[in-house]
């Protein structure tokens, strides 16, 4: 199990094992994550990140997990900003990044603009999105949030809901579900589905899926993973008029729901939880979002070879 230089593209890079020794890594980095404990091990290593579409949680998570552990953050989150806007290409940018930095955070919103930035880089390239692509670092989050609310992840019935279509994170996050054996029901409108290869992929490692366009029943599901209708990559505005809305968490749908079901969100959210849901018991995803801290700094001591 080798993670020094290792360059984090897509959740479909990692094994089963590989996922697990992150996670466990991530769990002995919760002390420091918190601020209870001070660290010092990456000390002298500086992190490039560089945003060239907005984000909330995961730069200033990326940039918390890199000071927390004692590095240094230099980028840009504004592209308008760099020598992009002069005509520069993504190849001899990050080829100019590389030269000032130990790692490369990087979203883009052209899907692939990862892995080919990873052709160029000699220093480890960490995805945060490209595109409807892949969102690796949060699906890690996401596995590590199941797996400290329920205690495993295994076992657990996952539903999907949302806008499975364009949703990275969902596409992601169904690969490595179907990696642990976990069945799912993947809930949104009829436009929105889960794209087929996806499904049968899921199919094809074992797994159950199933597939409705409502959420009038979740007395099975143990695991809601909601997520917000991505207006932006709608190429027509009407089309997404035709489904905004179509879908809203609120305490009435709670009632229909186990007990200990928890509820997750990568966030940000529009309308599709209602604000009433987030002082139950059941509503985790401000802790997921904490959770982004410590998973990065795991992925960031194991690509820089600080730990093994």
């Amino acid at each position: 199990m080798k993670f020094r230089g290792r360059d984090v593209i897509s959740i479909r890079d990692f094994s089963k094992e590989e996922i697990l020794h992150i996670l466990d890594v991530a769990e002995k980095m919760m002390p420091i994550a918190k601020g209870e404990k001070k660290s010092s091990l990456l000390n002298g290593y500086i992190m490039a990140s560089l945003f060239f579409e907005p984000s909330t949680r995961t730069r200033l998570s990326f940039e918390a997990a890199m000071k927390r552990l004692g590095g240094g953050v230099i980028g840009f989150s504004q592209p308008g900003t760099t020598s992009m806007q002069k005509g520069e290409s993504l190849a001899d940018t990050i080829r100019t990044a590389e030269s000032y930095c130990d790692v490369i955070v990087m979203r883009h919103p052209q899907e692939g603009s990862a892995r080919m930035a990873a052709k160029f880089a000699n220093v480890p390239i960490i995805n945060g999105g490209d595109g409807a692509g892949h969102h690796p670092t949060q699906c890690l989050l996401d596995l590590f949030t199941i797996k400290m609310e329920k205690g495993k992840i295994e076992g657990n019935v996952v539903a999907l809901l949302g806008d499975l279509k364009y949703g990275r994170t969902v596409h992601s996050l169904a690969y490595a579900l179907a990696l642990f054996g976990v069945d799912m029901i993947f809930i949104s409108p009829k436009e929105l589905e889960m794209p087929k290869e996806v499904v049968e992929e899921c199919k094809e490692m074992g797994v159950n899926i199933e597939t409705k366009n409502n959420i009038e029943d979740l007395s099975d599901v143990d695991v809601l993973y909601v997520t917000r209708i991505q207006k932006e990559r709608f190429p027509d505005p009407e089309e997404y008029k035709k489904v905004a809305g179509s879908y809203r968490i609120d305490k009435e749908i709670l009632k229909k729901a186990k007990e200990d079901m928890i509820i997750m969100h990568p966030l940000p959210r529009v309308d599709e939880i209602s604000p009433e849901i987030d002082e139950t018991k059941n509503a985790v995803y401000f802790k997921q979002t904490f959770n982004g801290i410590p998973v990065r700094m795991a992925l960031l001591a194991l690509v820089l070879g600080a730990i093994e």
